[in-house]
């Protein structure tokens, strides 16, 4: 117990700004036993979202206001560090040459046009889907956005995946998880998905799927590409998985 205690504080000390303090050495094991918890941090971090954007609807907001303050609610939350992933990511497999070249050009420190479009496009996409679903009052689908794209970082650190460098974020985390983690986490996302639209209770986990499918193949190209995983990749994996099912769950609505 006390081993999974540990595991959620040290998730939420990498993954938000809360003020909690993780142990002052981290492992392979530890650093996967957090990873496995990483959708608990997409819960937490969803139900804020949801009170944001419900105050804000009560506040007379425009839709695509209440989407841009929640968005920027969400980048302040969690560092902006998955965004500072998904800008690199975009300008690593926007560059030509070998893995080691889009590695170089993904440590640069500074975005490159690839990477200032990519975050323009998915926050646009965000923030407009947010504001729309709560517009529609949708307000679980919301709480639902989060906990998919942190559910999409324990699948792309299956076993067998290697990391880009025996340094970083990645090598910690890459390889870490068994095929019975990501799978109970994409069960757990499908229940709960259901209630994201009340009128088609499919429609929610037909989209977590979708999504899921779509970001494990996007990040088996990234790794092909690297040279293995990230913590860039799953950055841009958490981002990319978010506007995703969030148009998703706006198709038909």
């Amino acid at each position: 117990m006390r081993g999974r205690a540990d595991a959620l504080v040290l998730a939420f000390s990498w993954l938000t700004v809360l003020p909690v303090r993780g142990p002052d050495e981290v492992d392979r094991d530890s650093a996967g036993r957090a990873i496995a918890l990483a959708p608990i941090v997409g819960i937490a971090l969803g139900a804020i979202s949801a009170i944001i954007l419900w105050t804000s609807t009560t506040a007379g907001l425009s839709p695509l206001l209440r989407g841009l303050i929640a968005v920027a609610a969400t980048a302040l939350l969690t560092r902006g560090m998955h965004l500072d992933g998904l800008a690199d990511t975009a300008d690593g497999l926007g560059c030509y040459g070998p893995p080691e070249r889009a590695r170089e050009v993904m440590k640069s420190g500074s975005a490159g046009p690839f990477g200032v479009a990519t975050i323009a496009l998915v926050l646009a996409v965000q923030a407009a889907g947010l504001g729309q679903l709560a517009e529609q009052q949708l307000w679980w689908a919301i709480a639902v956005l989060p906990v998919i794209g942190r559910v999409s970082v324990v699948l792309a650190c299956r076993r067998g995946t290697a990391a880009s460098s025996p340094n970083g974020f990645g090598a910690l985390v890459a390889g870490t998880q068994s095929n019975v983690t990501p799978a109970l986490w994409v069960v757990v996302a499908v229940a709960i998905s259901v209630f994201a639209e009340p009128d088609r209770p499919w429609q929610g986990p037909l989209v977590v799927v979708a999504v899921l499918v779509l970001g494990t193949l996007a990040t088996r190209h990234c790794v092909r590409r690297f040279g293995g995983l990230s913590g860039d990749v799953l950055g841009a994996g958490i981002e990319t998985t978010t506007a995703l099912a969030a148009i998703g769950l706006l198709v038909g609505s």
